[in-house]
């Protein structure tokens, strides 16, 4: 047993440790979504990729291990004064890839801490270039803002950011108590215009509809004045083409013409007696037959106006 426990066994087993751990330090395993940087006596040679490799021992070593996927930081919240002196409260979140490991472990010292107060620094001074109204409502366009401003900033360092976004913003109590106060009035105005300009459509209609109405009523008293004149104009002719044959036939000598023209006369006043309104007893001294012969000569000049109409009878 001592035979076998020899010096030469033990130097055998020192070899084969010896070899193992050159093994060990030689050959590097890079997972997936990783990057290792290859330092040869603590300068930087080369990168890495996922995968096997090896490296020699001694000479060069792993000098860091960077992760390539997409990270996120939060940003913790920090107090802001606006371009109209209102403080707010804010926070976010930042996207961000690295590009290259080397610049990413060689350009900056701690990576995150970096970009993250690069963010914080930027976001102040975004946000208070802004007034309070113009940054509660314009998250999109400070959003753009910061990432132009960090992306552009963190090139160097082999990073890209691909999102910054704003997670809260967070006026004073009495802040919000006073906007929600000017929300409400601003609200009770627009009820109130909105009320005084309907009252005021409807004033407009119903003066509209009262013009229309008036001036369909002068319509209807332009046409019903038309035709009173009209029937007046008739009447008129009508009665002047009675006086000219009943003058026809008192030139001709025609005593029936004489009494029908007194008859109409004498009936006409007898109806305009008649239809007072403050008389109810009429006393006439009327010749009974002096009527009936004027209604007789009404007959004999109607009897002559149809003979001379019809010859042949």
């Amino acid at each position: 047993m001592q035979q076998f426990l020899g010096p030469s066994t033990f130097g055998i087993i020192g070899i084969v440790i010896f070899v193992i751990i050159l093994v060990l330090m030689a050959v590097k395993v890079v997972t997936q979504g990783m990057n290792y940087t290859v330092e040869r006596f603590g300068k930087y040679t080369k990168t890495l990729m996922p995968g096997l490799h090896f490296i020699m021992p001694f000479v060069e070593s792993i000098g860091h291990r960077i992760n390539m996927m997409e990270q996120v930081l939060n940003v913790p919240s920090q107090d802001v004064i606006t371009k109209d002196n209102a403080m707010v409260t804010v926070d976010g979140v930042i996207f961000f890839q690295v590009l290259d490991a080397a610049e990413a472990s060689y350009e900056v010292n701690n990576l995150e801490y970096a970009i993250l107060n690069l963010t914080m620094t930027n976001i102040r001074t975004v946000m208070g270039s802004m007034d309070l109204d113009e940054l509660l409502s314009r998250r999109d366009r400070i959003n753009a803002e910061l990432l132009s401003v960090v992306d552009e900033a963190t090139t160097p360092w082999g990073v890209k950011v691909t999102r910054i976004e704003i997670k809260d913003i967070s006026p004073p109590k009495d802040l919000v108590d006073s906007m929600a106060r000017q929300m409400k009035a601003e609200r009770d105005k627009r009820a109130n215009i909105l009320e005084a300009e309907g009252h005021r459509q409807s004033e407009i209609l119903r003066a509209e509809g009262d013009k229309q109405a008036v001036i369909l009523n002068a319509e209807g008293n332009k046409e019903a004045a038309f035709r009173d004149a009209e029937a007046r104009e008739r009447q008129a002719e009508a009665e002047a083409k009675a006086t000219q044959m009943v003058s026809d036939a008192i030139a001709k000598g025609d005593i029936n013409a004489i009494n029908y023209f007194v008859a109409t006369k004498y009936i006409a006043s007898l109806e305009k007696i008649a239809s007072a309104d403050n008389e109810k007893l009429i006393m006439l001294p009327i010749e009974a037959m002096g009527v009936m012969g004027s209604i007789a000569g009404i007959t004999e000049i109607a009897k002559d106006a149809f003979k001379k109409n019809n010859p042949g009878e």
